[in-house]
């Protein structure tokens, strides 16, 4: 707030002359007067307003309405309101003196006004020291707050309230420049900051303010307003009082700036205040939106309007008024809460309490202090009521108004499109959000097309743009300066690029382009220039990188990004004894062994018990699991299997030994009979390890990757061409070359063109966003380019620009193509793996589930062993055992039983005497050949060496008995 205090002497020298002249031309427009009540008391109120405008009488028949008919309404109230009413002549001089005279003379309880910010920063500082409520329904500046000010009562709205309606519009069309035009007043610069911070977050910039003076002339004005037109934005938000504002879009109509491309976007200083403009300045600001506090429409705000303009009629005889604003409502509704205030507060007397100590000389000192300040103040801040404003309600002692007005000036007057409030921000309806949130807008010029907020002026100057000039990758960018003719061309991949883009936007953008020599500097660089205003922009093979974009804003890239590496290939000429090794990795042979050793136990667990193949000594048993296993590589297994479970393995497992052997054969064949081209590094580790040198393009940003990968400057190589690259390369680190060199993909994508063979990429790649074009910060063009890169890029243009550039690069075989293929590893048939092994596991879990269930009773007889070693014995022996329910073995019994039948029949025709068999029933001497009924229904003979055993069959099973033979 400014600082004039310095004034304060002066006043008080010139207060007598002041007083006077109120005094002897009677200190302006006399209110009327009032019937007053016995026993009641009058407390005086000072009014200070600038009686000399319209403004100042509009507000001075309110106040003298409201007076009215307040007591008309409330005729038993004890305490009545006189109101002294004085002249500030639009002058901050006068307006002090008159407050002093005010509070001197008449010991004002209670000063109304003034109307304008400048004249309230004197007066309110008098209300202060004297304790004395400076009531305001007029100033609506920030900069004055009843925070600072604690006797200063606004009942208006505070400018800073309506910056969220504005920042809500500009958002809500995509603007991203806003420019301020406002006076250089109190008034005009306190919402400003306000605004600013609101813009901010809705990611919109201020590139520039203009502060006029409100006694500018028609000349000054046009200065103001030509500056304006030679600048990119065309949306302007206008702050001032409305004369000013009638004068400045007069002058804007007349030299052309209220036509269609413009915005025009007024605070509610001026938008309240358009009924009462002049016709002429109306026409004047067709087209231009505005905000308007809001006050309900309704019989009583109808009833007011008729009395008021008679009431004003009587007041000013030879003016015609327009329809009350709202500051003749908050007029109106101040005096209403004041009376009410009064009242509460049970205001007694007028008189001042002097000071003890005070300084007698000066006529502020000789004040004193009000007796009633304090409870007049607290009773004024807790006044509430329906106004015809609407609720009247002090917050933080200012008014409170929650919805705004957007109005559209059309015709003779202001169309309503939208409301806003804090809660559902714009909408057609201040109750609630509206998915259509504005009604259509009639713009400038008499149109509905919506403004892009930006223009290159017609009469400005063209748009500078830097390009690089270097030696090498001169398809990108190539600058050819011609000293005969003195003329400079540009040529190259990115140039087209940047033409086609411009070309594709909807509107003209004249621009030349200016050399910058790269030769020792770098892009940031020349980046910076945008920064520093230089240059417009910056078009060429800049990449977009994180620290750059401090400076500019880039667009959105247009080439493929990364940055990465090449190095030189050579054959691999080793070859030895162990290649067949080579096909699979490690971790693959190891992986394939474990697999065949599981796969064979798997099977032998399962067919154990019921096949003779896969019985017999321990030795004979683990040679069984190996060679089986191992025979299915060749699919030379011969063992006959038992078990559905273990062929079911069995296949599975054959067929992933199908797939290993044929990847292997493939990939020795390749190794055997291929080229091997193999890269002489393969990363940047590698290099930094053994201390090689590595190379990448002068002036590029990749010499930050370097260097935080840990190069340091000796080993690092520049160069410019694609030829240096190529001799750098086949040199070698060791012969003054380099063995690498790191690169964007672009760049090495452009060698690669001319270089197919010998070289590849390697490593690993950096992120980087690619090229991309370089505007000044919050430039709208840039956004509006990013857009058009995107068409372009998608369309056919690219593709014929990048063929006219870089040739036919499909005739160049790709880097992978050149190189031998790797090794097979574990991971590559890892699901295979996985499929074999999970039915493994499976089958083993079946088997045993029905084993244990087949053989419950037995091995529940054996768990009862008392030690744990010893069970695990008993089981283990168990499960050694044939399994003689198995069809297997079943079926060998019956055959076994077949061949001793026909042994018997052999035996009986023969001419051999049979040795006799002692049953234990007779002597062995009596037996005969024919005597088979001693304990048994039928016998069978059977003759073996040393030992005859008789077999006999019963119905129910076979029975086996063997007997002692006769030794000679």
């Amino acid at each position: 707030m400014p600082n004039y205090h310095f004034f304060l002497p002066f006043f008080f020298f010139s207060f007598s002359f002041i007083c006077c002249s109120f005094n002897k031309h009677g200190g302006g427009v006399p209110l009327p007067a009032l019937a007053m009540a016995q026993n009641t008391t009058i407390v005086h109120v000072g009014l200070v307003l600038d009686l000399e405008i319209l403004a100042g009488k509009r507000s001075h028949a309110s106040i003298s309405m409201a007076l009215d008919d307040f007591y008309a309404s409330h005729p038993s109230y004890k305490t009545r309101l006189l109101i002294h009413s004085r002249d500030s002549k639009r002058n901050i001089i006068h307006a002090a003196s008159a407050a002093l005279d005010l509070l001197k003379n008449f010991q004002a309880q209670v000063i109304l006004g003034p109307l304008t910010s400048p004249q309230a920063v004197f007066i309110t500082d008098l209300g202060d020291k004297t304790q004395v409520p400076i009531v305001s329904f007029s100033v609506t500046s920030p900069s004055i707050s009843p925070e600072n000010t604690p006797y200063f009562v606004r009942t208006t709205v505070n400018d800073s309230s309506q910056v969220g309606a504005i920042s809500s519009l500009v958002k809500s069309f995509g603007w991203r420049e806003v420019v301020l035009v406002y006076e250089n007043t109190e008034y005009g610069s306190g919402v400003i900051p306000y605004l600013v911070d609101a813009f901010q977050e809705i990611d919109a910039r201020v590139p520039y303010r203009s502060l006029i003076s409100p006694s500018a002339n028609d000349d000054q004005l046009n200065e103001k307003l030509y500056k304006l037109m030679t600048m990119q934005t065309r949306v302007f938000v206008v702050h001032m009082r409305s004369s000013l504002a009638s004068r400045l879009f007069l002058k804007a109509k007349e030299i052309g700036m209220m036509e269609e491309g413009y915005v025009w976007i007024m605070t509610d200083g001026i938008g309240n205040m358009i009924d009462s403009l002049d016709p002429r300045s109306i026409d004047a600001m067709q087209g231009a939106v505005a905000m308007r506090s809001y006050v309900p429409r309704s019989q009583t705000f109808a009833n007011f309007t008729t009395r008021w303009k008679a009431r004003f009629r009587l007041e000013n005889p030879s003016s015609e008024p327009a329809d009350p604003s709202v500051f003749e409502l908050w007029a109106y509704d101040t005096v209403w809460a004041l009376a009410m205030a009064t009242e509460k507060a049970g205001v007694s007397n007028s008189s001042f309490r002097k000071l003890p100590g005070g300084d007698n000389s000066t006529d502020l000192g000789k004040l004193g202090i009000s007796q009633n300040g304090p409870e007049l103040l607290e009773a004024l801040l807790s006044t509430r009521f329906k106004g015809l404003s609407g609720e009247f309600r002090l917050v933080n002692g200012q008014q409170q108004l929650s919805v705004f007005e957007i109005v559209n000036v059309i015709g003779k007057g202001a169309r309503q499109i939208a409301f806003w409030t804090p809660k559902f921000e714009i909408s057609k309806q201040f109750t609630s959000a509206s998915p259509a949130n504005l009604k259509t807008i009639i713009w400038p010029g008499d149109t509905i097309t919506v403004s892009k907020g930006w223009e290159i002026p017609t009469n400005g100057k063209r748009l500078k743009i830097g390009v690089p000039v270097k030696n090498g990758f001169n398809e990108l960018v190539k600058v050819v300066h011609d000293n005969t003719t003195n003329r400079t061309t540009v040529t190259g991949y990115c140039i087209d690029v940047f033409d086609a883009i411009m070309q594709s936007l909807p509107y003209a953008v004249p621009y030349d382009y200016l050399p910058f020599e790269i030769p020792g500097k770098n892009y940031t660089d020349l980046v910076y220039q945008v920064f520093l205003q230089k240059y417009d922009a910056v078009v060429g093979d800049v990449t977009i990188i994180a620290h750059r974009s401090n400076y500019v804003d880039f667009t959105l890239p247009y080439t493929e990004s990364g940055v990465s590496m090449i190095a030189l290939v050579k054959e691999n000429k080793r070859r030895n004894m162990w290649i067949f090794l080579k096909p699979l990795t490690t971790n693959l042979w190891l992986g394939t062994l474990s697999f065949f050793f599981f796969t064979g136990c798997v099977v032998w667990l399962i067919e154990h018990r019921i096949n003779p193949e896969f019985r017999g000594p321990p030795s004979q048993q683990l040679g069984i699991i190996f060679y089986f296993a191992f025979s299915t590589l060749v699919f030379a297994h011969r063992e006959r299997l038992q078990s559905n479970l273990s062929r079911v393995v069995v296949v599975i497992w054959v067929f992933v030994v199908l797939i290993l052997t044929s990847s292997y054969t493939a990939s020795l064949t390749s190794m055997l009979t291929v080229q091997q081209l193999q890269p002489t590094v393969t990363d940047l580790t590698e290099i930094l390890k053994n201390g090689e040198h590595i190379g990448y393009q002068y002036g590029s940003f990749v010499v930050d990757i370097l260097r935080r990968v840990g190069f340091k400057d000796h080993q690092m190589m520049t160069y410019s061409t694609r030829e240096e690259y190529k001799e750098a390369l086949i040199k070698g680190s060791a012969n003054g070359g380099v063995a690498a060199i790191l690169d964007e993909i672009p760049y090495l994508k452009l060698f690669f063109s001319k270089y197919c063979t010998n070289f590849t990429m390697v490593g690993k790649t950096y992120k980087t966003d690619g090229f991309g074009f370089a505007f000044p910060l919050g430039s709208p063009l840039s956004r509006d380019v990013s857009r058009a890169i995107l068409s372009v890029t998608e369309s056919d243009m690219m593709l014929a620009i990048e063929k006219k550039w870089f040739g036919d690069m499909t005739s160049c075989p790709s880097e992978s193509s050149k190189l031998s293929s790797s090794s097979l590893n574990f991971s590559s048939f890892s699901g295979l793996f996985l499929i074999t092994g999970a039915v493994s596991v499976l089958a083993l879990i079946l088997f045993f589930t029905i084993y244990v269930y087949q053989n419950w009773n037995e091995l529940r007889t054996v768990a009862t062993e008392s030690s744990v070693w010893t069970r695990t014995g008993a089981w283990i022996k168990h499960f050694d055992q044939r399994d003689l329910n198995s069809h297997t073995f079943r079926r060998e019994g019956q055959m076994t039983m077949s061949n001793r039948k026909s042994k018997q029949e052999s035996l009986r025709t023969a001419s051999v005497p049979a040795t006799p068999v002692f049953d234990g029933c007779q002597s062995p001497m009596s037996i005969q050949l024919t005597d088979m009924n001693c304990g048994t229904p039928e016998g069978m003979f059977s003759a073996e060496l040393g030992i005859q055993s008789v077999e006999t069959q019963t119905e129910d099973a076979p029975v086996r008995i063997t007997e002692l033979a006769s030794a000679e």
